[in-house]
Protein backbone atom coordinates (compact mmCIF):
# COMPACT_ATOMS: atom_id res chain seq x y z
CA UNK A 1 0.00 0.00 0.00
CA UNK A 2 1.16 3.57 -0.67
CA UNK A 3 1.74 6.01 1.81
CA UNK A 4 -1.60 7.79 1.07
CA UNK A 5 -3.38 4.76 2.11
CA UNK A 6 -2.23 5.04 5.45
CA UNK A 7 -2.75 8.83 5.65
CA UNK A 8 -6.37 8.53 4.48
CA UNK A 9 -7.23 5.62 6.55
CA UNK A 10 -5.98 6.61 10.04
CA UNK A 11 -6.17 9.88 9.52
CA UNK A 12 -10.08 9.70 8.88
CA UNK A 13 -10.99 10.03 12.66
CA UNK A 14 -9.58 13.46 12.83
CA UNK A 15 -11.72 14.43 9.85
CA UNK A 16 -14.83 13.12 11.33
CA UNK A 17 -14.47 15.02 14.67
CA UNK A 18 -14.43 18.09 12.58
CA UNK A 19 -17.10 17.32 10.37
CA UNK A 20 -18.49 17.47 14.13
CA UNK A 21 -17.04 20.76 14.63
CA UNK A 22 -18.50 22.49 11.78
CA UNK A 23 -22.06 20.63 10.62
CA UNK A 24 -24.97 19.79 12.50
CA UNK A 25 -24.88 16.63 13.89
CA UNK A 26 -27.37 14.87 11.69
CA UNK A 27 -25.40 15.99 8.07
CA UNK A 28 -21.92 15.60 10.49
CA UNK A 29 -23.11 11.60 10.33
CA UNK A 30 -24.23 11.84 6.68
CA UNK A 31 -21.23 13.41 4.93
CA UNK A 32 -19.14 10.81 7.52
CA UNK A 33 -20.43 7.65 5.79
CA UNK A 34 -21.03 9.20 2.56
CA UNK A 35 -17.64 10.51 2.20
CA UNK A 36 -16.05 7.33 3.39
CA UNK A 37 -17.76 4.92 1.09
CA UNK A 38 -17.16 7.07 -1.77
CA UNK A 39 -13.87 7.90 -1.64
CA UNK A 40 -11.91 6.40 0.94
CA UNK A 41 -9.38 3.24 -0.31
CA UNK A 42 -10.50 -0.37 -0.08
CA UNK A 43 -7.90 -1.37 2.71
CA UNK A 44 -8.54 -3.32 5.64
CA UNK A 45 -5.79 -3.28 8.74
CA UNK A 46 -6.24 -6.21 10.73
CA UNK A 47 -5.92 -5.95 15.02
CA UNK A 48 -5.69 -8.76 17.12
CA UNK A 49 -8.45 -9.33 19.07
CA UNK A 50 -10.22 -6.35 17.79
CA UNK A 51 -12.65 -5.80 14.71
CA UNK A 52 -10.05 -4.90 11.79
CA UNK A 53 -10.15 -1.56 11.09
CA UNK A 54 -11.40 -0.30 7.67
CA UNK A 55 -12.93 2.50 6.46
CA UNK A 56 -16.52 2.34 7.56
CA UNK A 57 -15.40 1.14 11.04
CA UNK A 58 -12.82 4.13 11.20
CA UNK A 59 -16.48 6.39 10.68
CA UNK A 60 -18.12 5.00 13.19
CA UNK A 61 -15.35 5.14 15.60
CA UNK A 62 -15.03 8.87 14.63
CA UNK A 63 -18.74 9.39 15.16
CA UNK A 64 -18.74 7.51 19.19
CA UNK A 65 -16.13 9.40 19.91
CA UNK A 66 -17.50 12.68 18.80
CA UNK A 67 -20.69 11.74 20.04
CA UNK A 68 -19.21 11.35 23.84
CA UNK A 69 -16.75 14.52 23.06
CA UNK A 70 -19.64 16.51 22.53
CA UNK A 71 -23.26 15.27 22.69
CA UNK A 72 -22.82 12.18 25.17
CA UNK A 73 -26.32 13.26 26.36
CA UNK A 74 -27.65 11.47 22.85
CA UNK A 75 -26.80 8.40 24.42
CA UNK A 76 -29.83 8.86 26.76
CA UNK A 77 -32.87 9.44 24.13
CA UNK A 78 -32.22 5.99 22.72
CA UNK A 79 -34.83 3.85 23.40
CA UNK A 80 -34.08 0.21 22.83
CA UNK A 81 -37.61 -1.21 20.83
CA UNK A 82 -38.58 -4.69 19.60
CA UNK A 83 -37.60 -3.58 15.85
CA UNK A 84 -33.95 -3.76 16.81
CA UNK A 85 -34.34 -7.63 18.06
CA UNK A 86 -33.70 -9.03 14.73
CA UNK A 87 -30.14 -6.70 14.41
CA UNK A 88 -29.17 -7.62 17.94
CA UNK A 89 -29.75 -11.36 17.14
CA UNK A 90 -27.70 -11.16 14.10
CA UNK A 91 -24.90 -9.37 15.96
CA UNK A 92 -24.38 -12.07 18.14
CA UNK A 93 -25.13 -14.73 16.26
CA UNK A 94 -21.18 -15.52 15.46
CA UNK A 95 -21.44 -16.84 19.15
CA UNK A 96 -23.46 -19.05 18.82
CA UNK A 97 -21.80 -20.55 15.30
CA UNK A 98 -18.35 -20.52 17.25
CA UNK A 99 -19.37 -22.77 20.55
CA UNK A 100 -21.58 -25.01 18.90
CA UNK A 101 -18.67 -25.89 16.13
CA UNK A 102 -16.15 -26.05 19.29
CA UNK A 103 -14.14 -22.83 18.47
CA UNK A 104 -14.40 -21.51 21.50
CA UNK A 105 -16.24 -18.63 23.27
CA UNK A 106 -13.02 -15.87 22.75
CA UNK A 107 -13.84 -16.72 18.83
CA UNK A 108 -17.00 -16.30 18.95
CA UNK A 109 -16.74 -13.75 20.83
CA UNK A 110 -14.54 -11.87 18.75
CA UNK A 111 -16.21 -12.63 15.43
CA UNK A 112 -19.21 -10.91 17.14
CA UNK A 113 -17.23 -7.62 17.61
CA UNK A 114 -16.34 -8.02 14.03
CA UNK A 115 -19.80 -8.31 12.96
CA UNK A 116 -21.31 -5.66 14.91
CA UNK A 117 -18.45 -3.24 13.92
CA UNK A 118 -20.30 -4.18 10.35
CA UNK A 119 -23.60 -4.11 11.02
CA UNK A 120 -24.45 -3.25 14.02
CA UNK A 121 -22.44 0.18 14.75
CA UNK A 122 -24.34 1.65 11.32
CA UNK A 123 -27.70 0.71 12.81
CA UNK A 124 -27.03 2.01 15.35
CA UNK A 125 -25.87 5.13 14.32
CA UNK A 126 -28.71 5.86 12.32
CA UNK A 127 -31.13 4.83 15.40
CA UNK A 128 -29.23 7.50 17.10
CA UNK A 129 -29.28 10.81 14.63
CA UNK A 130 -31.04 10.05 11.39
CA UNK A 131 -34.79 8.17 13.14
CA UNK A 132 -36.65 11.25 12.20
CA UNK A 133 -38.04 12.74 8.72
CA UNK A 134 -35.62 15.41 8.60
CA UNK A 135 -32.75 12.67 9.34
CA UNK A 136 -34.51 10.77 6.90
CA UNK A 137 -34.63 13.66 4.15
CA UNK A 138 -31.09 14.59 4.17
CA UNK A 139 -30.07 11.45 4.08
CA UNK A 140 -31.75 10.67 0.98
CA UNK A 141 -30.29 13.75 -0.46
CA UNK A 142 -27.12 13.01 0.71
CA UNK A 143 -27.24 9.80 -1.61
CA UNK A 144 -28.78 11.53 -4.41
CA UNK A 145 -25.59 14.37 -3.83
CA UNK A 146 -23.76 11.56 -3.88
CA UNK A 147 -24.33 10.23 -7.11
CA UNK A 148 -24.05 13.60 -8.81
CA UNK A 149 -20.29 13.98 -7.23
CA UNK A 150 -20.27 10.36 -8.78
CA UNK A 151 -21.09 10.85 -12.03
CA UNK A 152 -18.09 12.74 -13.69
CA UNK A 153 -15.54 9.88 -11.94
CA UNK A 154 -17.96 7.08 -13.65
CA UNK A 155 -17.84 8.89 -16.91
CA UNK A 156 -13.87 9.32 -16.36
CA UNK A 157 -13.67 5.32 -15.70
CA UNK A 158 -15.68 4.21 -18.44
CA UNK A 159 -13.03 6.03 -21.12
CA UNK A 160 -10.26 5.51 -19.02
CA UNK A 161 -10.47 2.17 -17.52
CA UNK A 162 -11.29 1.47 -13.69
CA UNK A 163 -8.04 3.25 -12.32
CA UNK A 164 -8.68 5.90 -9.60
CA UNK A 165 -8.52 3.84 -7.34
CA UNK A 166 -4.93 3.11 -8.50
CA UNK A 167 -3.75 6.13 -9.53
CA UNK A 168 -4.48 7.78 -5.95
CA UNK A 169 -3.79 4.67 -3.47
CA UNK A 170 -1.26 2.62 -5.71
CA UNK A 171 -3.43 -0.65 -6.66
CA UNK A 172 -6.46 -2.44 -7.98
CA UNK A 173 -9.77 -3.11 -5.34
CA UNK A 174 -11.59 -4.39 -7.88
CA UNK A 175 -11.06 -7.57 -10.25
CA UNK A 176 -10.41 -5.73 -13.33
CA UNK A 177 -11.44 -8.45 -15.69
CA UNK A 178 -14.76 -8.53 -14.40
CA UNK A 179 -15.18 -4.22 -14.94
CA UNK A 180 -15.17 -5.33 -18.84
CA UNK A 181 -18.92 -5.49 -19.79
CA UNK A 182 -20.75 -4.63 -23.49
CA UNK A 183 -17.25 -3.85 -25.21
CA UNK A 184 -16.10 -1.35 -22.70
CA UNK A 185 -15.66 -0.66 -19.04
CA UNK A 186 -17.88 -0.31 -15.97
CA UNK A 187 -16.29 1.91 -13.63
CA UNK A 188 -15.56 1.05 -9.74
CA UNK A 189 -13.88 3.86 -8.84
CA UNK A 190 -13.25 3.72 -4.67
CA UNK A 191 -15.40 0.69 -4.19
CA UNK A 192 -14.56 -2.88 -3.95
CA UNK A 193 -16.58 -3.93 -7.59
CA UNK A 194 -18.21 -2.22 -10.47
CA UNK A 195 -21.66 -3.86 -9.37
CA UNK A 196 -21.58 -1.91 -5.92
CA UNK A 197 -21.30 1.42 -7.75
CA UNK A 198 -23.92 0.44 -10.26
CA UNK A 199 -26.18 -0.31 -7.22
CA UNK A 200 -25.01 3.02 -5.75
CA UNK A 201 -26.00 5.35 -9.27
CA UNK A 202 -29.27 3.12 -8.99
CA UNK A 203 -30.26 4.26 -5.55
CA UNK A 204 -29.25 7.89 -6.33
CA UNK A 205 -30.90 8.00 -9.29
CA UNK A 206 -34.25 6.96 -7.94
CA UNK A 207 -34.05 9.25 -5.63
CA UNK A 208 -33.65 11.64 -8.09
CA UNK A 209 -36.62 10.93 -9.92
CA UNK A 210 -38.88 10.29 -6.35
CA UNK A 211 -37.88 13.83 -5.31
CA UNK A 212 -38.38 15.42 -8.51
CA UNK A 213 -41.71 13.96 -9.19
CA UNK A 214 -43.13 14.46 -5.65
CA UNK A 215 -41.61 17.88 -5.46
CA UNK A 216 -39.92 17.35 -2.32
CA UNK A 217 -36.34 18.48 -3.20
CA UNK A 218 -36.64 21.93 -6.68
CA UNK A 219 -32.96 22.17 -7.03
CA UNK A 220 -28.91 21.20 -5.62
CA UNK A 221 -25.97 23.99 -6.45
CA UNK A 222 -28.56 25.99 -7.86
CA UNK A 223 -29.54 23.60 -10.67
CA UNK A 224 -33.19 22.51 -10.89
CA UNK A 225 -33.59 18.64 -10.70
CA UNK A 226 -35.35 18.70 -14.50
CA UNK A 227 -31.75 19.38 -15.19
CA UNK A 228 -29.68 16.92 -12.97
CA UNK A 229 -31.71 13.60 -13.38
CA UNK A 230 -31.64 13.07 -16.96
CA UNK A 231 -28.00 13.38 -16.78
CA UNK A 232 -27.43 10.95 -14.11
CA UNK A 233 -29.77 8.50 -15.46
CA UNK A 234 -27.31 8.45 -18.63
CA UNK A 235 -24.49 8.28 -16.27
CA UNK A 236 -26.01 5.51 -14.96
CA UNK A 237 -27.19 3.67 -17.50
CA UNK A 238 -23.20 3.99 -18.60
CA UNK A 239 -22.41 1.49 -15.61
CA UNK A 240 -23.42 -0.93 -17.66
CA UNK A 241 -24.50 -3.23 -14.81
CA UNK A 242 -27.59 -5.33 -15.78
CA UNK A 243 -29.34 -5.91 -12.36
CA UNK A 244 -29.17 -2.83 -11.32
CA UNK A 245 -31.48 -1.87 -14.39
CA UNK A 246 -33.87 -4.15 -13.40
CA UNK A 247 -33.52 -2.90 -9.74
CA UNK A 248 -34.17 0.63 -11.12
CA UNK A 249 -36.73 -0.40 -13.12
CA UNK A 250 -38.64 -2.32 -9.90
CA UNK A 251 -38.59 0.97 -7.79
CA UNK A 252 -39.97 2.69 -10.25
CA UNK A 253 -42.77 0.71 -10.15
CA UNK A 254 -43.25 0.06 -6.46
CA UNK A 255 -43.14 3.72 -5.45
CA UNK A 256 -45.76 4.65 -8.44
CA UNK A 257 -47.85 1.94 -7.56
CA UNK A 258 -48.21 2.34 -4.29
CA UNK A 259 -49.04 6.10 -4.70
CA UNK A 260 -51.83 5.81 -7.70
CA UNK A 261 -53.11 2.26 -6.24
CA UNK A 262 -52.54 2.87 -2.17
CA UNK A 263 -51.54 0.14 -1.51
CA UNK A 264 -47.50 -1.18 -0.62
CA UNK A 265 -48.65 -4.14 -2.60
CA UNK A 266 -46.04 -4.09 -5.05
CA UNK A 267 -43.41 -3.99 -2.02
CA UNK A 268 -44.43 -6.66 0.17
CA UNK A 269 -44.31 -9.35 -3.12
CA UNK A 270 -40.98 -8.25 -3.11
CA UNK A 271 -40.40 -8.74 0.04
CA UNK A 272 -42.46 -12.36 -0.17
CA UNK A 273 -40.02 -13.52 -3.06
CA UNK A 274 -37.12 -12.42 -1.49
CA UNK A 275 -37.87 -14.86 1.35
CA UNK A 276 -39.37 -17.74 -0.75
CA UNK A 277 -35.93 -17.72 -2.33
CA UNK A 278 -33.66 -17.46 0.72
CA UNK A 279 -36.25 -20.50 2.19
CA UNK A 280 -35.43 -22.68 -1.17
CA UNK A 281 -31.88 -21.95 -1.47
CA UNK A 282 -31.45 -23.11 2.16
CA UNK A 283 -33.44 -26.39 1.91
CA UNK A 284 -32.22 -27.03 -1.33
CA UNK A 285 -35.66 -26.80 -3.97
CA UNK A 286 -33.87 -25.48 -6.98
CA UNK A 287 -33.33 -28.48 -9.32
CA UNK A 288 -30.68 -28.56 -11.74
CA UNK A 289 -34.47 -28.30 -14.13
CA UNK A 290 -35.02 -25.29 -12.51
CA UNK A 291 -31.49 -23.86 -13.11
CA UNK A 292 -32.24 -25.13 -17.28
CA UNK A 293 -35.53 -22.95 -16.73
CA UNK A 294 -33.84 -19.68 -15.47
CA UNK A 295 -31.06 -20.45 -18.47
CA UNK A 296 -33.36 -20.47 -21.10
CA UNK A 297 -36.01 -17.45 -19.73
CA UNK A 298 -32.88 -14.99 -18.62
CA UNK A 299 -31.21 -15.76 -22.37
CA UNK A 300 -34.33 -14.37 -23.22
CA UNK A 301 -34.33 -11.38 -21.89
CA UNK A 302 -30.72 -10.37 -21.97
CA UNK A 303 -27.80 -12.84 -23.27
CA UNK A 304 -26.22 -16.08 -23.06
CA UNK A 305 -22.88 -14.62 -21.12
CA UNK A 306 -25.22 -13.11 -18.76
CA UNK A 307 -27.61 -16.02 -17.92
CA UNK A 308 -25.00 -18.04 -17.99
CA UNK A 309 -23.55 -16.00 -14.80
CA UNK A 310 -26.64 -16.37 -12.66
CA UNK A 311 -26.58 -20.03 -13.69
CA UNK A 312 -22.84 -20.68 -12.49
CA UNK A 313 -24.08 -18.60 -9.27
CA UNK A 314 -26.79 -21.36 -8.85
CA UNK A 315 -24.67 -23.86 -9.00
CA UNK A 316 -22.19 -22.81 -6.67
CA UNK A 317 -24.97 -21.73 -4.31
CA UNK A 318 -26.46 -25.51 -4.68
CA UNK A 319 -23.24 -27.20 -3.32
CA UNK A 320 -22.68 -24.33 -0.55
CA UNK A 321 -26.12 -25.05 0.46
CA UNK A 322 -25.72 -28.67 0.29
CA UNK A 323 -22.96 -28.15 3.24
CA UNK A 324 -24.44 -25.50 4.98
CA UNK A 325 -27.62 -28.19 5.43
CA UNK A 326 -24.77 -30.25 7.34
CA UNK A 327 -24.85 -27.17 10.55
CA UNK A 328 -28.23 -26.54 9.49
CA UNK A 329 -28.95 -24.11 13.08
CA UNK A 330 -25.40 -22.36 13.57
CA UNK A 331 -23.37 -22.86 10.28
CA UNK A 332 -19.82 -23.57 10.04
CA UNK A 333 -18.69 -20.69 12.11
CA UNK A 334 -16.62 -18.75 9.74
CA UNK A 335 -12.90 -19.46 8.59
CA UNK A 336 -13.89 -20.86 5.40
CA UNK A 337 -15.45 -24.13 7.01
CA UNK A 338 -18.41 -23.26 5.28
CA UNK A 339 -16.72 -23.67 1.62
CA UNK A 340 -16.34 -26.64 -0.57
CA UNK A 341 -13.01 -28.24 -0.85
CA UNK A 342 -11.86 -31.49 -3.45
CA UNK A 343 -9.95 -34.17 -2.23
CA UNK A 344 -6.47 -32.40 -2.46
CA UNK A 345 -8.02 -30.04 -0.40
CA UNK A 346 -8.44 -27.51 -3.29
CA UNK A 347 -11.55 -25.01 -3.17
CA UNK A 348 -13.74 -25.19 -5.68
CA UNK A 349 -16.74 -23.01 -4.52
CA UNK A 350 -17.69 -19.38 -5.73
CA UNK A 351 -19.53 -16.97 -2.74
CA UNK A 352 -21.14 -14.71 -4.95
CA UNK A 353 -24.49 -13.79 -2.53
CA UNK A 354 -24.72 -12.67 0.53
CA UNK A 355 -27.45 -14.61 1.48
CA UNK A 356 -25.24 -17.98 0.76
CA UNK A 357 -22.59 -16.25 3.17
CA UNK A 358 -25.12 -15.87 6.22
CA UNK A 359 -26.12 -19.33 6.00
CA UNK A 360 -23.23 -21.06 5.37
CA UNK A 361 -21.17 -19.52 8.18
CA UNK A 362 -23.88 -18.73 10.53
CA UNK A 363 -27.17 -21.11 9.45
CA UNK A 364 -30.29 -20.92 9.22
CA UNK A 365 -30.66 -18.64 12.39
CA UNK A 366 -28.23 -16.08 11.05
CA UNK A 367 -29.89 -15.85 7.98
CA UNK A 368 -33.00 -15.33 9.01
CA UNK A 369 -31.73 -12.41 12.01
CA UNK A 370 -30.03 -10.86 9.51
CA UNK A 371 -33.27 -10.93 6.67
CA UNK A 372 -35.61 -10.04 9.58
CA UNK A 373 -33.18 -6.90 10.38
CA UNK A 374 -32.91 -5.48 7.01
CA UNK A 375 -36.80 -6.00 6.36
CA UNK A 376 -38.57 -5.15 9.27
CA UNK A 377 -38.66 -1.78 8.02
CA UNK A 378 -40.00 -2.57 5.02
CA UNK A 379 -43.13 -4.00 6.55
CA UNK A 380 -43.48 -1.38 9.22
CA UNK A 381 -43.17 2.24 7.43
CA UNK A 382 -46.53 1.22 5.15
CA UNK A 383 -48.71 -0.63 7.90
CA UNK A 384 -47.49 1.21 11.32
CA UNK A 385 -46.02 4.84 10.10
CA UNK A 386 -46.94 6.09 6.78
CA UNK A 387 -49.37 3.61 4.79
CA UNK A 388 -48.89 4.13 0.77
CA UNK A 389 -51.54 6.70 0.12
CA UNK A 390 -49.04 9.30 1.76
CA UNK A 391 -45.65 8.31 -0.24
CA UNK A 392 -46.07 11.04 -2.23
CA UNK A 393 -46.48 13.93 0.26
CA UNK A 394 -42.86 15.66 0.54
CA UNK A 395 -42.37 15.09 4.07
CA UNK A 396 -42.85 11.16 3.53
CA UNK A 397 -41.27 10.97 0.00
CA UNK A 398 -37.53 10.82 1.68
CA UNK A 399 -39.00 7.82 3.43
CA UNK A 400 -40.35 6.10 1.15
CA UNK A 401 -38.14 6.02 -1.22
CA UNK A 402 -35.16 4.63 1.19
CA UNK A 403 -37.66 2.04 1.82
CA UNK A 404 -37.79 1.03 -1.16
CA UNK A 405 -33.77 1.04 -1.70
CA UNK A 406 -33.22 -0.85 1.35
CA UNK A 407 -35.57 -3.64 0.40
CA UNK A 408 -33.67 -3.29 -3.39
CA UNK A 409 -30.91 -3.74 -1.68
CA UNK A 410 -31.64 -7.00 -0.19
CA UNK A 411 -32.73 -8.27 -3.22
CA UNK A 412 -29.79 -7.91 -4.70
CA UNK A 413 -28.11 -9.80 -2.29
CA UNK A 414 -29.63 -12.94 -3.42
CA UNK A 415 -27.11 -12.47 -6.29
CA UNK A 416 -24.46 -10.46 -5.15
CA UNK A 417 -22.70 -9.77 -1.97
CA UNK A 418 -21.29 -5.58 -2.21
CA UNK A 419 -22.07 -4.51 1.22
CA UNK A 420 -22.95 -1.16 1.38
CA UNK A 421 -22.57 0.19 4.99
CA UNK A 422 -25.21 3.37 4.19
CA UNK A 423 -27.92 0.96 3.35
CA UNK A 424 -27.37 -0.18 6.87
CA UNK A 425 -27.36 3.22 8.63
CA UNK A 426 -30.58 3.76 6.35
CA UNK A 427 -32.24 -0.01 7.67
CA UNK A 428 -31.07 1.84 11.33
CA UNK A 429 -33.22 5.24 10.86
CA UNK A 430 -35.82 3.57 9.23
CA UNK A 431 -36.20 1.03 12.25
CA UNK A 432 -36.34 3.98 14.16
CA UNK A 433 -39.16 6.06 12.78
CA UNK A 434 -41.40 2.92 12.27
CA UNK A 435 -40.96 2.49 15.95
CA UNK A 436 -41.84 6.19 16.82
CA UNK A 437 -43.55 7.48 14.01
CA UNK A 438 -43.72 11.19 13.61
CA UNK A 439 -46.31 13.39 12.84
CA UNK A 440 -46.85 15.36 9.68
CA UNK A 441 -46.48 19.06 9.66
CA UNK A 442 -44.98 19.19 13.25
CA UNK A 443 -42.93 22.83 12.06
CA UNK A 444 -45.63 25.38 14.02
CA UNK A 445 -45.89 28.64 12.05
CA UNK A 446 -44.17 31.87 13.81
CA UNK A 447 -46.81 33.94 15.18
CA UNK A 448 -46.82 37.14 13.53
CA UNK A 449 -46.20 40.39 16.05
CA UNK A 450 -49.00 42.17 16.77
CA UNK A 451 -49.25 45.73 15.02
CA UNK A 452 -50.83 48.63 16.47
CA UNK A 453 -52.48 51.15 14.63
CA UNK A 454 -50.58 54.58 13.88
CA UNK A 455 -52.36 56.49 16.63
CA UNK A 456 -51.96 54.19 19.36
CA UNK A 457 -48.13 53.90 18.48
CA UNK A 458 -47.93 58.23 18.61
CA UNK A 459 -50.01 57.79 22.02
CA UNK A 460 -47.43 54.67 23.11
CA UNK A 461 -44.05 57.23 22.63
CA UNK A 462 -46.13 60.23 24.33
CA UNK A 463 -46.15 58.31 27.65
CA UNK A 464 -43.51 59.16 30.50
CA UNK A 465 -40.56 56.26 30.58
Amino acid sequence: MSPTVYLVMFGWIPVVLNFFSRFPPQKAVIVSFIGAWLFLPMAVFPLPGLPDYSKMSATCYGILLATFLTDAERFKSLRFSWVDVPMLLWCTCPVFSSVSNDLGLYDGISQSLDQTAMWGLPYLLGRLYLSNLSGLRQLATGIFIGGLVYAPLCVLETIISPQLHRIVYGYHAANFLQQIRYGGYRPSVFTQHGLAVGVWMMAATLIGMWFWYTGTLKKVWGFRLILLVPGLLVVFIMCKSTGAYGLLALGILILFSAKWLRTPLLLLLVVAAICAYLQMGATGAITPEARDQVFVQLTKLSNEDRAGSIVFRLENEEILSEKARERMLFGWGGWGRARVYNDEGEDISVTDSLWIIAFGDRGIYGLATLTGAMLVPALLIPFRAYPARLWGHPEVAPVAVLTVIVTLFMLDSVLNAMFNPVYVLTCGALSGLAANPEPLGRKRKKKKAKTLPPAAKKQRSQQPA
